[in-house]
């Protein structure tokens, strides 16, 4: 009666090696199916006679040659799949590197078509706002040819000295007290005039 085992079931039934079994299945010596990508063999009496055959022959070169021809090829075989598992991981490599180069190259367009939006839209932000600016600027000369600041500039200017605004004011104060021609006081009107004038001693 036949039975359906495992490869390595079939190997400790019969006494032989896992190389003598596959060889035996490669020779057709021994009946065999796959199932789910594993090998199953049928093992019957006539297997369990051959086996104490074998154990009772006195000499075994025959079999250790025949061992180690399946040594070989299984040798051979596993050199086959690596030969191939090179060339698929190779293959997959190349796909990779084509793969983040084509998306390098998106990215970059992306990155492009936005610059040329931001120019755009400056360009056009720009050209909006100019006349204003200029207008702003224009004012700002006519303010400055007059030759005198505002307090309000003159206080902006300190603060970029990073003075505070104590600070500013005990600085007009000592000015006016030293007779600083830069600092104008009408006591009667209490009005201050500042001439538009170097302040970097000042700062």
């Amino acid at each position: 009666m036949e039975r359906l085992v495992t490869t390595s079931q079939a190997a400790e039934i019969l006494g032989l090696s896992l190389q003598g079994i596959h060889y035996r299945i490669k020779k057709n010596q021994l009946k065999s199916i796959k199932k789910d990508g594993k090998v199953f063999v049928y093992v019957d009496d006539t297997n369990k006679v051959y086996k104490q055959e074998e154990k009772i022959e006195p000499v075994k070169e025959e079999n250790s040659f025949n061992n180690f021809n399946a040594v070989i090829e299984v040798k051979n075989e596993q050199i086959e799949l690596l030969k191939k598992s090179m060339k698929w991981m190779k293959k997959q490599y190349i796909s990779e590197i084509f793969r983040l180069e084509k998306n390098q190259k998106k990215i970059i367009e992306v990155f492009n078509s936005e610059i040329q939006l931001l120019q755009s839209a400056f360009n056009e932000m720009r050209s909006i706002y100019k006349p204003q600016i200029e207008q702003k600027m224009e004012e700002k000369r006519e303010k400055n040819s007059s030759g005198f600041l505002s307090l309000k500039d003159f206080f902006i200017l300190m603060k970029r000295g990073n003075k505070t605004e104590q600070e500013i004011k005990f600085t007009i104060f000592n000015a006016i007290k030293k007779g600083d021609r830069r600092f104008i006081y009408n006591k009667k009107e209490k009005k201050l005039l500042i001439l538009d004038a170097n302040f970097e001693d000042l700062i």
